[in-house]
């Protein structure tokens, strides 16, 4: 192949780009239902924490995206709620000349762990700024949960085609 050749094939290609435009917060919300008695209170047991995190991504423009992450962290002491704390963290990215195999990877793994470390900082200011400890949200692998969620995508696809050759195996045998 030729340098010309070379330099029009790289040009037909699209250029790949990966860019985080903005990170923004897009909703909070924090309810302590037993303030003020909660501080009146002498109570050594720690918290139980539960956390519920949901991710999401929609395209707004060509070539743009915002991703999503939506975390409520929920804070109870013998069945009694102290808060309930909930973040919409979001950003906007630009993702072009990708195929949509590593479109996907780049909406479910990189943008949501681009995102967290802002999520965190909020969910901790929120908490604290309720009157209560800080809360140190645990670091989290989205390359994991990406990979466990296209595993089970698999699966879920797998069993449905399955079912539904079984279906046409059946329906055939009954002529």
């Amino acid at each position: 192949m030729s340098e010309k050749d070379t330099a029009a094939a790289a040009a037909a290609e699209p250029a790949q780009q990966f860019q985080v435009l903005r990170v923004f917060t897009k909703d909070v919300s924090f309810e302590s239902p037993r303030s003020p008695e909660v501080f009146l209170q002498n109570n050594a047991a720690s918290p139980k924490i539960a956390l519920q995190l949901n991710n999401g991504a929609r395209q707004v423009g060509e070539g743009l995206f915002e991703v999503m992450l939506d975390a409520t962290v929920t804070a109870t002491v013998e069945k009694e709620t102290l808060y309930i704390a909930e973040v919409k963290q979001a950003g906007l990215f630009r993702i072009e000349g990708f195929s949509s195999e590593v479109n996907s990877l780049l909406l479910g793994s990189q943008c949501p762990t681009a995102i967290f470390p802002f999520l965190r900082e909020a969910m901790c200011d929120l908490v604290v700024k309720g009157g209560f400890s800080q809360l140190l949200l645990e670091p989290i692998n989205f390359d994991a949960l990406y990979q466990q969620h296209r595993q089970r995508a698999a699966a879920e696809e797998a069993k449905k085609a399955e079912a539904d050759n079984d279906g046409t195996a059946q329906s055939n045998t009954t002529h």
